[in-house]
């Protein structure tokens, strides 16, 4: 006999690339305006600042590779981002540790109701109405660490219908894996199954319905998604 009143939600799990394991999502942090130029875009100082995180459900997280266009909304944003999953965690990480905490790394799209979002900004008010929606991260399967190493440098692309809307390098990223672990477990106690969302390159910009997005990370891996 269960324990509970209702049935306990379903754990949402990753893909590994060349394995039937699942790595499951316990909590999505995202880091935002991560690239200068991305900064500027989006009309900020792309000075070095203390940086700041939103999340995501892990819910929100699709392996599927289609992307419903969702409601309430007429401007959807696409962001290309490396993804950093995390087999420990703690708080007040070290950043010459924080390396030893991650697992491995994916492909993902940071998928935004960016009308939505620019409402609540002006507002005052939280962002989650644009991030983290239902379908709002599509990822690609994870690959360890002990595979490929922590990238650092790779190319960062986005193609949508075959014409290149994002491009960047992993060393742009203003500030760095090992720094944002860090910086995130003395706010948060960080866990075996959280995962990083890194930031994204300039070139944001909205699909419609038929769009066919290819995301690429160099060292890490690809991701297509169908907008439907």
């Amino acid at each position: 006999m269960s324990d509970y009143v209702i049935a306990p939600p379903k754990i949402n799990a990753a893909p590994i690339k060349g394995s039937d394991k699942l790595f499951p999502v316990r909590r999505v942090y995202c880091i935002g305006r991560n690239y200068a130029a991305h900064a500027i875009e989006m009309g900020h100082d792309p000075n070095r600042e203390p940086p700041f995180f939103f999340q995501k459900n892990p819910d929100s997280i699709d392996f599927t590779g289609k992307f419903p266009y969702p409601s309430k909304t007429k401007d959807v944003h696409h962001e290309i981002e490396m993804v950093v999953a995390l087999a420990k965690g703690g708080t007040n990480i070290a950043i010459d540790k924080a390396l030893d905490h991650v697992w491995g790394y994916a492909v993902g799209l940071d998928m935004t109701r960016r009308d939505l979002q620019g409402i609540a900004k002006d507002m005052g008010r939280p962002w989650e109405i644009g991030k983290a929606f239902e379908h709002a991260a599509p990822m690609g399967a994870f690959v360890p660490a002990s595979q490929i190493g922590h990238p650092s440098s790779g190319k960062v692309e986005l193609k949508v219908n075959g014409k290149v809307k994002q491009a960047g390098d992993l060393n742009q990223m203003i500030w760095k894996v090992p720094e944002m672990i860090s910086y995130l477990s003395e706010y948060f106690e960080l866990a075996a199954g959280d995962i990083i969302m890194t930031g994204t390159p300039s070139g944001v910009a909205a699909i419609v319905a038929g769009d066919v997005m290819e995301a690429n990370v160099e060292g890490v891996g690809e991701l297509k998604v169908v907008v439907v």
